[in-house]
């Protein structure tokens, strides 16, 4: 009994979290209780109806010194938690979508320096959400990776 009224607390709290996201227009509140989001440093800033997300350039987040280049593992995950915020935002979710499977297209090194995504969910049922994420340096023309992601919602 216990555990239902923690899991419906716990499903209020992330309500609570993206509406006052939402209505302050600062995803930024959202993004301070994802621990790995502020790990890598990741932004978002809203345009409009839609979402910018940012990795900014950070000696951590780099896999390859040589080059130097950001870790593979980095870009997939700043990917990932940007479809996961744009399905919060603009779904108004209760709860935190599960990730069901992420495929993910390396296309370019992604060099040491500030990159950004932005998300486009393609499908949306009532228990399956499909997303399409891009990932850019300089040029949104100039890819460094796109992913795919299908998450389960409630």
């Amino acid at each position: 009994m216990t555990m239902v009224t923690q899991d419906a607390s716990q499903a209020l709290n992330v309500k609570d979290i993206v509406k006052k996201a939402t209505e302050l227009n600062d995803f930024g509140h959202l993004l301070a209780h994802v621990p790995y989001a502020k790990f890598i440093g990741m932004q978002v800033a809203r345009f409009g109806d839609e979402l910018v997300f940012q990795l900014p350039k950070k000696d951590e987040n780099i896999g390859n010194p040589t080059l130097p280049a950001i870790h593979g593992g980095v870009i997939a995950g700043f990917m990932e938690m940007s479809a996961i915020v744009q399905l919060m935002v603009f779904m108004q979710t209760t709860k935190v979508p599960k990730i069901v499977d992420f495929s993910i297209d390396y296309l370019r090194a992604g060099h040491h320096r500030d990159s950004f995504a932005e998300c486009k969910i393609t499908r949306q049922g009532r228990r399956v959400a499909n997303v399409n994420i891009n990932c850019w340096q300089t040029n949104r023309k100039a890819l460094i990776a796109t992913a795919r992601a299908h998450f389960l919602i409630e």
